[in-house]
């Protein structure tokens, strides 16, 4: 689990969402805003997972990958719109991977992880929670980037 690469996944996404100029999204798919909204309660729970693993507390930890559209869209009210939400997902990276930072050899703590990323990875069982946190890095945040660059209007 590298931190750097954890910092340098969220500074692309918030990136490309300060470059804006998203598009309405595909049916049966998240907005900017819904992604964006779905990651600040992403890092939530994982914050509330890595505060759990450094107190040496049992944790379960579930994705979010099937959060309802009214609730990430009242987060994203809450927050003013996509401005709003960039700001907030700064804040709650920045709590996460302060955190992350001091896990040391506890990232080697088991932690019951449910996670799905599409059809791609399906996961139901004890994890280090430091692979937990490299795949948010590298396969999660990347996915949702991803998202967001095919939301951008084209000219």
């Amino acid at each position: 689990m590298e931190v750097d690469g954890l910092r340098r996944a969220y500074d692309a996404v918030l990136a490309e969402v300060d470059a804006g100029g998203f598009g309405p999204p595909p049916p049966d798919r998240y907005s900017a805003e819904q992604i964006v909204a779905h990651l600040i309660a992403s890092d939530e729970l994982m914050r509330e997972a890595t505060e759990a693993v450094l107190a040496g507390s049992p944790y379960a930890f579930y994705d979010l990958d099937e959060v309802h559209r009214p609730e990430l869209d009242e987060l994203a009210a809450e927050c003013g719109g996509l401005d709003g939400l960039a700001t907030r997902l700064r804040a709650t990276s920045d709590r996460l991977v302060a955190l992350v930072a001091k896990l040391g050899a506890a990232a080697d703590t088991p932690v019951e992880t449910h996670l799905r990323e599409g059809f791609e990875l399906v996961i139901d069982e004890p994890l280090p929670w430091g692979r937990t946190i490299d795949l948010h890095a590298r396969v999660h945040l990347p996915r949702h980037l991803n998202e967001l660059r095919a939301l951008r209007r084209r000219p």
